[in-house]
């Protein structure tokens, strides 16, 4: 599986500074060192902070680029990140790829809120193990045969990708018939990725100490929660992260097998709308959500639970909103247009 992994990565990182970027194909955005303008009679228009993607429009224009240089702590590594905005520009890199490529006629920006045009579709019959940075050059994944049972728990052999500690997933759009998305079998990033229409959840942390981020993106259709959180430690959900039609972005595992906490949620920067609150925590386990900077339509921040030891009952909710001890909110607002 790994050696699979290795030459995906390989054919989606191929290309030279100096090609011209493909019909679809990303030409810029936060630490994209490709080329940067797009064919003849195709234009590089910025989708988000982490990914711009050439469209079908007018030629010839120059690529604008502002470098922003950020360090980032994590649990035991110092990372450090080039952030590009790119303008309208009109170039970027080809994707080898057996791909089903999906059309578009309008070059007009696209809008955080809905899904992003893919640079094509692949499909696998069992999950992808990341083991370093997986950049999927805005490639929709998706499991063949399906391997989506609703609400049924799965576990990772289920998911699209299986991330090692350390390791990175970013720029991806996820298919529906995926059962449990993304497993980080430790502290991961997941940057910029896509949920089409969540089966059992999106992803699911299972790291026993340290810091996991989830940086932009967004994810659709999520019956239940859009994020598992089963280890310890922290997860972290910013920048522009976008939620729609779902039951809970984030919860604290309800009635795991040694279940147990603390489990920390730093959310900030997200919008999420038809759905319900930004975080469940188990207070009982320590557990803590802190919310800023953040929009969910109906005014739901954070739920309050007693967790318990599978086998030993349900979790009880407690309570909703911030109390000062378990939940904190700040800077939140219900108008998310």
């Amino acid at each position: 599986m790994k050696q699979v992994s290795i030459a995906i990565l390989a054919l989606a990182t191929a290309g030279t500074a100096n090609a011209q970027v493909q019909p679809y194909g990303q030409c810029g955005g936060s630490g994209w060192t490709g080329p940067t303008s797009c064919v003849s009679g195709w234009t590089c228009v910025y989708s988000n902070d982490w990914y711009s993607q050439c469209l079908e429009g007018s030629a010839g224009t120059t690529a604008t680029t502002t470098t922003k240089t950020t360090t980032t702590k994590t649990s035991s590594t110092k990372t450090t990140t080039t952030k590009t905005t790119t303008a309208k520009t009109s170039s970027t890199k080809t994707t080898k790829f057996s791909t089903t490529k999906t059309s578009k006629t309008s070059s007009s920006l696209l809008p955080p809120t809905n899904l992003p045009a893919s640079a094509g579709s692949t499909a696998f019959p069992s999950p992808i193990i990341v083991t370093g940075v997986f950049d999927g050059g805005m490639m929709k994944y998706d499991r063949n045969p399906s391997s989506c049972e609703g609400q049924t728990e799965t576990d990772e052999a289920a998911a699209m990708f299986i991330i090692e500690a350390g390791g990175v997933v970013k720029n991806v759009i996820i298919g529906p018939n995926q059962g449990e998305g993304i497993h980080c079998r430790g502290p991961c990033t997941i940057q910029n990725v896509w949920w089409e229409d969540v089966c059992e959840d999106a992803a699911t942390f299972k790291q026993t100490s340290g810091d996991s981020y989830i940086i932009g993106g967004g994810a659709f259709h999520a019956q239940d929660k859009i994020f598992q959180f089963n280890g310890r430690g922290t997860v972290h959900i910013s920048d522009g992260f976008y939620a729609k039609d779902y039951g809970k972005v984030s919860r604290s595992c309800g009635d795991c097998t040694n279940n147990g906490g603390p489990r920390n949620f730093v959310i900030s920067g997200i919008t999420a709308v038809d759905g319900g609150p930004l975080c469940g925590i188990n207070t009982n386990y320590g557990d803590t959500c802190r919310i800023s900077n953040s929009c969910q339509s109906n005014g739901k921040d954070c739920d309050r639970y007693q967790g318990v030891v599978k086998g030993n009952g349900s979790s009880k909710k407690l309570g909703t909103g911030a109390d000062g001890v378990s939940c904190f909110v700040d800077s939140f607002t219900t108008n998310c247009s």
